[in-house]
Order: C-alpha cells, then structure tokens, then sequence
C-alpha cells in the first residue's frame, strides 16, 4: 500500500513539473477578441457596461461593485464577484463607441486591459471585446491555455450583455483592438 502511494506522489510531482515547464513555455502575453451582434443602439450599450456600480443587476457572478477614490482622477471600481475581488481602473471612455479598463491590482498572477467597441450596425451595434491579457505564474498560464481557455470571461460577460437585453446571439471571434 506504502508502494502504490509513493509511486501516486511521484506521478504526481511529475505532473506539476510537467505543468510548470509547458506553462514557463508559453508566452506571458495573450490577446483574445469576441463579437457579439445586438439589436441596441450603441448609446444603450455603452450605458450598460460604463455603468460599473450596477453590474450586480445583471452580470451574474458579480455581487458588489464600489466605486473608489482615485489619486489621479482616474476610475477606480472594485468588483467583488464569485471568483473574488478584483479592482479595475478606467483607461479610457469614448461614448458611445470606446471604453477601456485594466486590472489595476498588484501581486495577481494576471493582469491586462480590456478593450470594448460598440461599432454601429443597420439593426443596432456590434459590441468588440478584445483582452490584452498577461499571466505571470506558469501553472495558471498552463491552466488557462490549456483548461479555461482565454476567452471564458469574455464569453461569460457577452452571454450577461445579451441577457440584460433579452437576446438570442451567436459570439464569434473578434477583430482585435489596439490600445
């Protein structure tokens, strides 16, 4: 029985070594972009996701979201959601066409900027997400090329847009934005 159970701790430690040297492989950097078409115009929209302290009525795994004081006039809000608690900072607001934010956290094993573009269609808008992700420690970059995938959040948060409007969509990759 000792046997078997040092032969599992072996394989195992194999595993996690395995883990970090395909995750310190990987780049630390990412970008991943996804669309999704919605009958809103982009005015709408924009108010719905530039509008953080009301993101509990509508994105589901967000519980709270405080706005913070910024020493450089800049938004600072903290969302405290089912995955913990997590502070962001406005980069940038075009309405109705452009908002960015990036994590403004220190010491997470992530980080990265987000970058949303309300393009005007003939029946509403397009609403473009593009992550401009980092992912510092290499067992949580494995796990996310390999088992999150890099576009789950951003899958999650379209599927809540869509929700609050009551509709159907089809999310597809995106073009990628720029900075």
């Amino acid at each position: 029985m000792l046997k078997i159970f040092m032969i599992a701790i072996v394989i195992l430690l194999l595993l996690i070594a395995v883990m970090v040297a395909i995750g310190f492989s990987l780049p630390k950097k990412h970008i991943a972009t996804r669309v999704v078409t919605l009958h809103q115009r982009p005015e709408a929209v924009f108010a719905l996701i530039s509008n953080f302290k009301e993101a509990p009525g509508w994105r589901n795994n967000v519980k709270q979201v405080e706005v913070l004081p910024s020493p450089e006039g800049k938004m600072l809000f903290r969302e405290t959601s089912s995955d913990g608690t997590l502070t962001m900072e406005v980069v940038e607001s075009r309405p109705p066409g452009r908002l960015v934010t990036r994590i403004a956290d220190k010491g997470l094993p992530f980080g990265g900027y987000w970058i949303y573009e309300i393009i005007p269609t003939k029946e509403g808008c397009q609403l473009n997400i593009t992550e401009h992700g980092e992912i510092y420690n290499p067992i949580f970059r494995f796990v996310s090329r390999f088992f999150l995938g890099y576009t789950r959040t951003l899958d999650a948060y379209l599927k809540n847009v869509a929700n609050k409007f009551s509709e159907n969509i089809e999310i597809t990759n995106g073009q990628p934005a720029n900075l």
